[in-house]
């Protein structure tokens, strides 16, 4: 779940107060702003519709669609 990672990563994100971290607290704020991104959820629902086109509608669904525009899916 997308909006579960985001609440996940912000919290780490407030962890992070040492001046070492801040490179990487940078980082995890622009992967959440992928996350946030209209384009990154566009995507991610039309990989949840292909998964159930494919009879895949578990939480392994992304996975299985990725796997399915890498591979092909097999033919109904």
């Amino acid at each position: 779940d997308t909006d579960r990672a985001l609440v996940l990563l912000e919290e780490y994100c407030k962890k992070l107060r040492k001046p070492e971290e801040q490179q990487l607290k940078k980082a995890i704020r622009k992967v959440m702003g992928i996350f946030k991104s209209s384009l990154f959820q566009a995507l991610l629902g039309s990989f949840k519709k292909k998964a159930t086109r494919h009879g895949t509608t578990s939480h392994t669904s992304l996975p299985t669609a990725l796997e399915c525009d890498v591979l092909g899916c097999p033919k109904d």
